[in-house]
């Protein structure tokens, strides 16, 4: 399969994955020669979306070139540690650690979890010119490819090649960095999906341009200010304090859960508790029917049922019980709009009850107004995070470190000390913030992703909110593993000591000297701290382990030479990956996840691997009894019918080969005509 790959990325140019939505959903504004006719397309949007002329967009050396970058599919494998995931702790736990670049993570995640991802979580580089940050790609292309691929000048061409292998921390090189790990990242999130992103002031700005243009401006949410630094770290004039949390959504309507409140009495009470009256018109006045058409609609109540407080139910629907209509009229009797969309109505709506979410009530003035019943126990998240913005009460001054809150950096630091780990990294981030980020952007059922890992505090956050609510929410890591000992020869003097201790710490465990393996104990040590404090706790506090392979030039032309058209079959490739990184790499790659139950088949003697629709044939040796074997299962058992057999090329001779399209063609041609597809992949 990667030598198909990198022959298929030998075509793609930057805009191959907005032509696939495109030919997906607008076929009939492709000519048959394969030219989009933009007049037609804009047939399709007349009436439907007002197209500006006006241009606006952030430009940056390499954009392109950084789309493409998110075209091309990754020719990396994924190899499980099987040592690790077999452990009972591990083997049913649906977390995952992914140890490699996570631009080829995100690529291989996005062909099992595209649009299943709720919130997204990274703290990507800074570029403050000590942090490290230097782009430089292993991608070999020479100016007269880039030249035809990106439709540019061969002047453009060199400049975009020498950015991308001298190794540079400019803005530019940052951007085309982030530019398609964004740009996949958007894909894995579901509809309702929601990303945060730690910044400071050196690429804020062009990262909220990238974000408006990947995302979408309306997308956008807040540039949320958190205290990082009480005393605050000398930033030329000025004692910077505090960094940024960008916020954006999949679309418009996502609604962001609110945090929970401390103890406070509100004025009013039903059946369910204490709460306060919120108009629900929205009284900004920018906002309104033509610029939120989506949040201006009629709501309808029935003024002759009256609960003790003197609300009445309402409806989106009217009937002869709901007739009377409100809309969102501000105090000079013109539309406005709502604060909530239909889908949040109807979500807090109960119109049979009377204890609705929703409610309306009749004004001093004679009309109609509708009202949230805004509970005690929940207060929506400020967008200046300090140290004391807390959830819930805060700690007592005696409590150990383990349950201190806040959002400052240092206190990050700490965490880690009470795991021994107190030197592996600098400046990480603390459990408290990013469970915060967490508890706002999802749920206890939801699918959550890290692709910075960096000291894999997102993956304790997790734990640390399933312990305390008994929730099942999943987390996929992915960290790259930086070579230490590399990283400590091109350290400065003040760096050395830092890269040191962390090469100890990995040695002392007879781990690799890669960064990764830091991440990977600090999870080790939450997950015991975790249930040592909760001893009877069911929670998945366990998490399976991937590295991904990047193919070495010998394998490469291994790949290449392979030749298996006689009667011996050359175990040479299939040795060189094994059964179960191939199967692992195609179960994600066919939309099975990591969580799969593939099963092993007994095929007289030789084993192939089912998983719902696919048949996997990966292991040498399949004689004919075997194919017999296969053939006979699909005649007999009328619960065997993957329609998908994919097979390893290179464990083939060519007789075996041939035996086996031969029978799977019988299989389509017999009386039960059978819908099977021989998928041989190299």
């Amino acid at each position: 399969m990667i030598r198909n790959i990198i022959r298929e990325n030998e075509s793609v140019t930057p805009n191959n994955r907005e032509i696939k939505v495109l030919k997906e959903n607008f076929p009939s504004c492709f000519r048959s020669d394969g030219s989009f006719d933009i007049t037609r397309f804009k047939e399709f949007l007349n009436d439907k979306v007002t197209v500006s002329q006006e241009g606006y967009e952030l430009r940056f050396l390499g954009k392109n070139y950084a789309k493409m970058l998110a075209a091309l599919d990754t020719e990396t494998v994924i190899v499980p540690d099987d040592e690790h995931n077999l452990k009972s702790e591990n083997k049913n736990s649906q977390n995952v650690y992914i140890s490699g670049d996570n631009l080829d993570g995100l690529k291989h995640l996005l062909k099992s979890y595209a649009g299943q991802v709720k919130c997204i979580y990274i703290d990507p580089p800074y570029n403050t010119g000590t942090d490290g940050f230097v782009y430089n790609d292993n991608f070999e292309f020479t100016a007269k490819s880039l030249m035809e691929k990106l439709s540019i000048n061969e002047e453009e061409a060199t400049r975009i090649i020498d950015l991308t292998s001298r190794g540079s921390a400019s803005h530019s090189a940052w951007l085309l960095f982030m530019y398609p790990r964004l740009q996949l990242a958007r894909d894995l999130l579901s509809d309702n999906g929601v990303i945060f992103i730690s910044i400071d002031d050196n690429e804020q700005a062009n990262l909220k341009l990238i974000c408006d243009d990947i995302f979408g401006e309306n997308n956008f949410i807040a540039n949320i200010i958190v205290q990082s630094n009480k005393r605050g770290q000398t930033y030329k004039q000025l004692a910077k304090t505090h960094e940024y949390l960008l916020v954006y959504t999949k679309n418009p309507d996502t609604i962001l859960n609110e945090l929970s409140k401390g103890s406070g009495a509100f004025s009013l009470k039903d059946n369910i508790g204490e709460f306060e009256e919120r108009e629900l018109r929205n009284r900004n006045p920018k906002f309104g029917k033509f610029n939120r058409p989506n949040l201006f609609y009629s709501i309808y109540t029935n003024p002759d049922i009256v609960d003790a407080c003197g609300y009445s139910p309402v409806s989106l629907e009217k009937s002869d019980e709901f007739h009377i209509e409100i809309l969102p009229l501000n105090s000079e009797g013109k539309e406005s709009c709502w604060r909530w969309g239909t889908k949040k109505f109807k979500a807090n709506n109960n119109k049979d009850s009377m204890v609705s979410e929703v409610v309306a009530r009749k004004k001093t003035t004679g009309e109609f107004g509708c009202y949230e019943k805004y509970r005690k126990g929940t207060f929506k998240a400020k967008t200046i995070w300090y140290n004391d913005d807390v959830i819930g009460d805060l700690p007592d001054e005696d409590d150990d470190i383990w349950e201190e809150t806040g959002v400052i950096t240092e206190q990050g630091s700490t965490e880690l000390g009470t795991y021994d780990m107190g030197a592996a990294f600098d400046f990480p981030k603390p459990t408290y913030l990013i469970k915060k980020i967490f508890t706002i952007g999802g749920n206890a059922e939801d699918l959550f992703l890290d692709f910075f890992s960096g000291s894999a505090t997102s993956i304790d956050a997790i734990f640390q909110l399933n312990a305390e609510d008994n929730g099942h929410r999943k987390i996929i890591s992915v960290q790259l593993p930086e070579d230490l000992n590399e990283k400590l020869n091109k350290a400065s003097k003040s760096d050395k000591t830092k890269f040191e201790k962390m090469i100890a710490f990995v040695d002392g465990l007879k781990y690799p000297h890669t960064l990764d393996y830091i991440g990977y104990e600090r999870i080790l040590r939450a997950a015991k701290k975790i249930r040592a404090e909760y001893p009877d706790t069911s929670v998945d506090l366990g998490f399976k382990h991937y590295t991904l392979k990047t193919i070495d030039e010998p394998t490469l032309d291994k790949l290449e030479k392979f030749d298996n058209s006689g009667f011996v079959t050359n175990r040479t490739v299939y040795e060189l990956f094994g059964t179960n990184t191939i199967l692992t790499t195609w179960l994600i790659h066919d939309g099975y996840t990591f969580t799969n139950h593939c099963q092993m088949i007994n095929l007289a003697g030789y084993t192939a691997y089912w998983c719902e629709n696919h048949l996997y044939l990966i292991e040498p040796e399949m004689d004919e009894n075997a194919i017999k074997a296969l053939i006979d299962r699909y005649n007999s058992d009328g619960g065997f019918n993957p329609q998908n057999i994919v097979v390893f090329g290179y464990s083939f001779n060519f007789v075996n080969m041939e035996n086996l399209k031969t029978n799977v063609k019988i299989l389509r041609d017999s009386e039960k005509n059978l819908k099977v597809n021989l998928d041989i992949r190299y």
